[in-house]
């Protein structure tokens, strides 16, 4: 029987963060994971796949509607989708391998197979069990199911079967407007497919800044994608490898259907923990089937800890690095701290959205008085010359301090852009900190001050 000071349950971005911290600080660590490789679904399946084709799609549009007029003239590439899928996995591979040298350098032990947790202080992995003084669950999730919505990785696929297709399909039914919808559905269009996105609630990407919401599902029916929103998905029948989705307008209950050579169900995740044996341990869950631990992510089983996916908050792979690495202090004696109100959230279509902090919804709600600076990209000499102008960055401050509360970017490298905002609400900085403060020129960052400007005196260029 092997021992250990930590054992972590998975190896995603939660899990191996929370190993090799565990490992740098000393600890003798150990990490499960049953997959081949390491990474859990953000490497694998999710985030670096995605990207990849992403960033794949968008180069086949500059090709397509932008080379010509930069005077780079020619024939269009075609796409082979076989090789996009090969540089896909070739990204996967990198990354993968990349986790397992890291986890050879800090002497943490991989061991491989599904866990379970017969008791506090052991870990069962196959026939054998393992000591270990503290146990973090890092299980991750995996995507929501829909009631009527079978799903069998073919004709009907989660995000999973959506990184694989067999090829791509000339009409593509995506149910759920949310992050992963959005985001494969981009893709798909890009690459010929005709694309219609299904959504229950009224708006896109719930949750989001409202104004974003509507520029940006505006900006996305100019790219081809359609939308019908405000339908509740009754059943989805695959024949003859064709599939048809039933669903029900909310406004009025119309009944009505769509066809499909693909149907992405995209309608979300859940923690991941079966097999576990967390009902037999006694470990707390919640409604929602979410691990509940205390502000040192333990659970209510002492030497058990949780983070990432499998416990309350957004399902990021940033939120489960930073929990893992509090974590990890926390278990060598230290203060672990993760600031819950500065963790950024973006989509990586084109254009790219992000946000961090407070909405303008939720501001109102609080009763909290707050200004809107606003700068349009249209206002950015580097945005205009890459044929990126759409979109624009939103910073809300306190009305009193003119502390920033919020920010929502939609536009080129958004994703990017955020995090000079989320650096000052770190530091507590007011939106003129951000306005004094010298950006390059021609730069995109340059609407982020602008829009710092905005919330003053006015901003430069608009």
């Amino acid at each position: 029987m092997a021992s250990y000071d930590v054992i972590v349950i998975g190896s995603g971005p939660g899990g191996y963060v929370a190993a090799i911290r565990c490992a740098q600080l000393g600890l003798k660590t150990a990490c499960v994971e049953g997959r081949d490789t390491l990474g859990g679904t953000c490497l694998n399946v999710g985030c670096i796949p995605s990207k990849a084709l992403l960033h794949a799609s968008h180069m086949l549009h500059e090709a397509e509607h932008n080379f010509a007029a930069m005077g780079l003239k020619g024939k269009s590439p075609s796409v082979d989708w076989k090789q996009m899928l090969e540089y896909k996995q070739d990204t996967i591979d990198t990354n993968t391998k990349g986790i397992e040298f890291l986890f050879k350098k800090n002497k943490i032990d991989w061991i491989k197979g599904w866990a379970s947790i017969p008791e506090a202080g052991r870990v069962k992995v196959g026939d054998d069990t393992h000591e270990a003084k503290n146990i973090i669950i890092a299980s991750g999730s995996e995507p929501s199911g829909l009631k009527g919505v079978e799903v069998d990785e073919k004709t009907v696929v989660s995000s999973t079967g959506a990184l694989e297709l067999g090829k791509i399909p000339k009409k593509m039914v995506v149910i759920g407007a949310g992050v992963i919808g959005l985001e494969m559905g981009s893709v798909y269009a890009r690459l010929g497919a005709e694309v219609t996105v299904v959504e229950y609630l009224d708006a896109i990407t719930p949750g989001m800044d409202a104004e974003v919401q509507k520029t940006f599902q505006r900006i996305l029916k100019k790219q081809g994608l359609k939308f019908i929103m405000g339908a509740a998905v009754q059943s989805c029948e695959v024949k003859g490898g064709k599939a048809s989705v039933k669903y029900t307008l909310r406004k009025n209950d119309k009944e009505d259907q769509i066809e499909a050579d693909t149907v992405l169900l995209a309608t979300g995740r859940r923690p991941f923990t079966d097999g576990l044996g967390l009902a037999e341990l006694g470990v707390e869950l919640s409604e929602r089937g979410q691990i509940k631990t205390g502000d040192d992510w333990q659970t209510n089983v002492k030497g058990i800890y949780a983070i990432g996916d499998a416990i309350d908050g957004p399902m990021l792979a940033h939120k489960a690095e930073d929990e893992g690495m509090a974590c990890a202090e926390v278990l060598a004696g230290k203060h672990g701290h993760v600031n819950y109100g500065v963790i950024p959230s973006v989509i990586y279509t084109h254009p790219e959205v992000a946000s961090v902090g407070k909405t303008e919804a939720e501001l109102k709600d609080e009763g909290r008085d707050y200004k809107t600076g606003k700068f349009s990209f249209m206002g950015n000499g580097r945005a205009k010359a890459n044929f990126a102008a759409d979109g624009f960055v939103k910073i809300l401050a306190d009305k009193e301090t003119d502390r920033i509360l919020g920010c929502h970017i939609i536009g080129p490298s958004a994703g990017d852009l955020i995090h000079e905002v989320c650096v000052a609400m770190e530091f507590g900085a007011a939106a003129q900190d951000l306005a004094m403060t010298c950006h390059a020129h021609p730069t995109y960052s340059e609407a982020v001050r602008e829009a710092a400007l905005a919330c003053g005196d006015g901003a430069i260029h608009a």
